[in-house]
């Protein structure tokens, strides 16, 4: 039985690979071998050295957000630049909604 190829991400190492999804057993970095994140199959990392980027990552991933697809539209907006992620924190925390949820908008209101 094959499985559908996915993104697993290393935030320490800045890395991502792709690799059979199964949810019985964790995957680990073969750079660190700590635990990777599963990121989802619509997953496109950000270059190695735009360390801005993986630390905009490393909030939306670490707060539940994954990049899987949703038919033919992909997995829909995320915020790339630490300024979109830390405008979105603050207006989560300004208007009470949960930071997920914030982390989504594609505008702010």
């Amino acid at each position: 039985m094959s499985y559908t190829k996915t993104s697993y991400v290393c935030l320490p190492c800045r890395a991502s690979y792709k690799q059979g999804y199964g949810p019985e057993r964790e995957r680990h970095c073969p750079r660190c071998a700590r635990v990777m994140i599963h990121a989802g199959s619509a997953f496109q990392p950000p270059r190695r050295r735009d360390r801005d980027a993986w630390r905009a990552l490393s909030v939306v991933l670490n707060a539940g957000i994954r990049f899987h697809k949703s038919c033919c539209g992909g997995p829909g907006w995320r915020p790339r630049t630490l300024r979109e992620v830390k405008e979105r924190t603050a207006y989560a925390r300004r208007t009470g909604e949960p930071v997920a949820r914030a982390l989504l908008r594609h505008e702010l209101p």
